[in-house]
């Protein structure tokens, strides 16, 4: 029998989703301590759900949890990037191969894309462009490979996050993006998936240039 997931309560769920929004726009920084007590204060909360939603945030990647430094915002450096970036470029490509295929809706992905575009601040345009890569992946046909794509989007997003605050590259990705989703609307399949193999090995190759593509990535 298929055991169906506890909800979280409300309370933890409003703490942990605004501590994930501080995280993925830079208001909290990576290594950055996180305390219970200052946290239960700025969210007007007891302890309790803080301590639930950081939990949880650990499960997800976004903090680390140790005996002797507590909860911190997790490092990144080349290693991190390229374990997460290696399983996108594994997984991603193909799931939009299978939406292509498919013939699935992608009206999602275009009202992603018009948001980044339409973004006013660093925060807006970086949820809208995390929406648009789940909008492709999503209707994939296959709820496991959806699933495990989402769990990596906490970790590419904090990547992407550090590596925007040190150079920006709006503009190329933008335009990347909006080649991968033309080919994905023409119904090319293998070009889309192409496409966005090329942006993700390229973005995390030009934010981390020590991290080297592996054996058959070029």
């Amino acid at each position: 029998m298929t055991s169906v997931p506890t909800p979280i309560p409300s309370r933890t769920q409003y703490v942990l989703d605004a501590i994930r929004h501080r995280i993925l726009t830079g208001r909290l920084t990576p290594g950055q301590a996180l305390v219970e007590t200052e946290l239960a204060a700025q969210f007007g909360v007891s302890k309790t759900p803080v301590r639930e939603a950081l939990k949880t945030l650990a499960g997800t990647g976004l903090v680390v949890m140790s005996q002797y430094k507590g909860v911190t915002v997790r490092m990144v450096d080349a290693d991190m990037a390229r374990e997460v970036y290696d399983v996108r470029l594994l997984l991603e490509p193909e799931a939009l191969r299978r939406v292509v295929r498919r013939g699935a809706c992608l009206d999602a992905a275009r009202d992603a894309l018009t948001r980044a575009d339409q973004a006013t601040d660093t925060a807006e345009r970086s949820l809208a462009n995390r929406e648009f890569h789940r909008a492709l992946y999503l209707p994939c046909g296959n709820p496991l490979l959806g699933r495990m794509l989402d769990e990596l989007r906490d970790q590419a997003a904090l990547v992407s996050a550090v590596a925007w605050a040190a150079a920006p590259s709006w503009e190329r990705e933008a335009a990347e993006h909006r080649e991968i989703l033309r080919l994905a609307l023409d119904g090319d399949a293998d070009g889309a998936a192409g496409a966005l193999h090329g942006h993700i090995a390229s973005f995390v190759h030009r934010a981390f240039p020590e991290s080297h593509p592996a054996e058959g990535e070029r």
